[in-house]
């Protein structure tokens, strides 16, 4: 890491999913979390600048990218769905989250070997312990019905005022049941990150 990020904690979080209440699956979903709690060296004021923190943030994003892969099995082909967000603490603004954007989103692209669609992300600011829904959708299409999920990630001492929380999600699929129709993994085809 350079001196403009400060890495407090990194936090795993894995979960097996073999059913929704329907047939136990013949293998679990799994569905896991990465989160990085950071400093913000923003907090308390405001730069017009701020692209060297998304720059230097880059590393931590393939460390953490590559981390998550690991802790699902290994096999960055197993993974077929992402997210991305970020918690601001109380002293930051919200623009800080979105230097996640390039460091969080490309990092899983690079560390998948192929991923088409954009990363669907969410942010905001908000005090020690807050929680926050990140949206998930297939990593080549995200008109795939069956992968529109979301993944609630958080930590009990974080952010702090001056912290930032940086999150990753994959899911080795959809959702367990899904039985809604329209486009199926089989069936994408375009290769354009949407269908």
């Amino acid at each position: 890491m350079t001196d403009l990020v400060k890495v407090r904690k990194i936090s795993t979080q894995i979960e097996e999913v073999y059913h929704e209440g329907g047939p136990v699956l013949e293998a679990p979903i799994l569905r896991g979390s990465i989160i990085a709690v950071v400093d913000n060296p923003y907090a308390g004021k405001y730069v017009e600048d701020i692209t060297p923190f998304m720059e230097a943030l880059k590393p931590l994003g393939l460390k953490v990218a590559k981390q998550l892969i690991n802790a699902l099995g290994g096999d960055p082909e197993k993974i077929c769905s992402y997210g991305k967000g970020a918690i601001v603490g109380e002293d930051g603004e919200m623009e800080h989250g979105a230097c996640w954007h390039v460091a969080g989103g490309y990092a899983m692209r690079e560390a998948l070997g192929q991923a088409y669609a954009i990363v669907p992300s969410s942010k905001k600011v908000a005090g020690v312990g807050a929680r926050m829904e990140i949206p998930i959708t297939h990593k080549d299409a995200s008109y795939v019905r069956s992968h529109f999920d979301a993944m609630e990630v958080g930590l009990p001492d974080s952010p702090r005022r001056g912290e930032i929380v940086y999150a990753l999600v994959m899911t080795t699929g959809g959702r367990p049941h899904a039985r809604l129709g329209g486009l199926t993994v089989d069936d994408i085809s375009a290769n354009d990150g949407l269908r």
